[in-house]
């Protein structure tokens, strides 16, 4: 089974906002901002509703960057996350009872406290690029990659 989700980065050179995660399936990482759909509700427009609800800003500009599946040896759904470069937002970032944002300079992303995949592909993501990957874990707790294939391509 494979379940759609979102994944967006405000990115404003030289700085990226990230948050960490505060419970739930990644716990303990920091990450850009997303999750699952609800019922009959498009990819930007679940995008654009986590955004809102994990970091209080409202997202005026986006644009689609990649597309990576992510499987897990222990677990038969496939997760195929949907990557966002918000472009302009309107507000402050503000802390949730899920996210808590900072401000990072891309010269110090805290890679080591984020998932493994994010080191091969964030590169792609801050020069502007587009990208299609998939990545398979040993599980959730290890954040061990046992194998993965990333390319850039011209369109998403």
């Amino acid at each position: 089974m494979v379940k759609q989700l979102t994944l967006c980065l405000v990115h404003q050179h030289p700085q990226i906002l990230l948050g960490l995660k505060k419970r739930g399936f990644g716990e303990g990482r920091w990450n850009g901002f997303g999750g699952k759909l609800h019922e009959e509700e498009n990819l930007e427009d679940g995008a654009r509703r986590e955004v809102k609800e994990e970091v209080g800003i409202n997202v005026r500009e986006m644009e689609k960057k990649g597309i990576i599946t992510f499987e897990f040896q222990d677990d038969q759904e496939t997760l195929e996350v949907h990557i966002f470069h918000v472009l302009e937002f309107e507000g402050e970032p503000t802390e949730s009872e899920e996210m808590k944002p900072q401000w990072f300079h891309v010269d110090k992303i805290p890679f080591e406290k984020m998932w493994s995949d994010d080191k091969h592909w964030m590169p792609l993501f801050l020069d502007g690029k587009k990208f299609k990957g998939r990545f398979l874990f040993g599980n959730e707790k290890t954040n061990d990659i046992i194998d993965s294939h990333l390319i850039e391509v011209d369109e998403i």
